[in-house]
């Protein structure tokens, strides 16, 4: 069942610094490489919403320019400013799932609310870790995400007036004895759930946000699998933390990768292998950061250029028919590896760049480099062939 998302982005911040680009409001402080309201939004639509709407009182800079970001990736969303603007814009035939201002909740708890159907809460327990979050009753506060049906959200909307619209939705919600999901002492501790009111709260959530992430990155085949994205899922975190944005990471893998071939143009072929290999791993950093920051990875001509470059640098250092064959069999893989056309095939049996690349230096270190090409490209066959004849699940 389809819904829509309200995101509230109306209160300031708990700071006067409020970081990089804060513009004073808590849904404007920097998180995960983005602002808060925009990492709420990729949320709410990675969990199924349709449209998003994002209730502000003020329409700052920041705010566009993360409306254009979202709008950029294919997310529909909107700012919304008066009451009358909710009731026009509000789906009148589906939930709403509503995220408190500065709230920060794991996506499965996203996933849980974006399935469930009817008014539900999210809730904890009272505590001395819950004190941040609303109360609502005596024993439990609500912990910033609400479904909230179409009946309760326009009957609440008729009578608001100047009140607060998340906290008057929740309180409905309570009156009319909504469904509450609660989370656990450890969420709240481990900061899987949390209010963010300054840019030290939302530097140290993130770092648990991205921390919790670390296992969570997306299946690839051959040494990128096995080697090269471990290596990005320990040092992309630190990287976001330091605020470095994935498509400076990636022009960086361009560029070594087109030094790279200054080597093997050179004759330094094991020199510029190692480069490429470098290249790459700097490609899935930048892949990593944009999944920690719930953004698509590139899947165009951008996310093919540093591979290509390594293709490039395998054909300058075979110098034969055989590495160029080698090298177009290789991008065909390479692409439906991208785009996950290689079925149910295990990762060890996907033959990539890196893989090809670690081959070759391990075989040009004992001077068998046409020797390695020869086996790399029997592998690359022996790939294909179980990709294409593994039986279908």
């Amino acid at each position: 069942m389809s819904f829509a998302a309200i995101l509230s982005a109306s209160r300031a911040s708990g700071d006067s610094s409020g970081g990089q680009s804060t513009g004073g409001q808590r849904a404007s402080l920097y998180f995960a490489g983005q602002t808060l309201v925009e990492y709420q939004a990729r949320q709410a639509a990675q969990a199924g919403a349709d449209r998003i709407m994002i209730l502000v009182s003020v329409i700052t800079p920041a705010l566009s320019q993360a409306v254009d970001r979202l709008s950029a990736d294919g997310i529909a969303v909107a700012l919304v400013r008066d009451m009358v603007s909710m009731v026009r814009d509000a789906p009148r035939d589906a939930d709403v799932l509503l995220v408190a201002d500065g709230a920060i909740v794991s996506q499965a708890h996203f996933e849980a609310m974006g399935s469930a159907e009817g008014n539900a809460l999210l809730v904890t327990d009272d505590s001395r870790a819950s004190t941040p979050f609303e109360r609502i009753d005596a024993g439990q506060r609500w912990a910033g995400l609400a479904r909230i049906s179409p009946t309760l959200l326009f009957g609440t909307l008729d009578m608001i007036g100047d009140w607060d619209l998340s906290l008057t939705l929740v309180r409905a919600a309570v009156q009319k004895g909504a469904r509450r999901v609660t989370v656990s002492q450890d969420d709240l501790l481990e900061g899987r759930v949390a209010l963010i009111e300054t840019q030290q709260q939302a530097d140290l959530v993130a770092q648990a946000v991205t921390a919790a992430g670390a296992s969570s990155a997306r299946a690839r085949g051959g040494v990128e699998h096995y080697l090269l994205s471990p290596l990005a899922r320990m040092i992309s975190p630190a990287l976001m933390r330091m605020q470095v944005p994935a498509m400076q990471v990636r022009i960086a893998a361009i560029a070594l990768g087109a030094i790279a071939l200054v080597p093997v143009e050179l004759l330094w072929t094991l020199t510029g292998f190692a480069l490429l290999l470098g290249a790459l791993l700097l490609t899935e950093i930048a892949d990593r950061l944009d999944e920690l920051a719930l953004r698509p990875p590139p899947m165009g001509l951008l996310a093919f250029v540093t591979p290509l470059l390594a293709l490039i640098g395998i054909v300058l250092a075979g110098s034969s028919t055989l590495a160029a064959d080698l090298a177009l069999l290789l991008g065909i893989m390479l692409v439906a590896d991208r785009w996950r056309r290689t079925g149910n095939a295990r990762p060890w049996m996907i033959v990539t760049p890196g893989t090809v690349l670690l081959l070759l230096i391990v075989a040009g270190l004992v001077g068998m480099l046409a020797q390695g090409i020869r086996v790399a490209m029997l592998a690359l066959i022996a790939s294909a062939g179980a990709i294409i004849l593994r039986p279908r699940e």
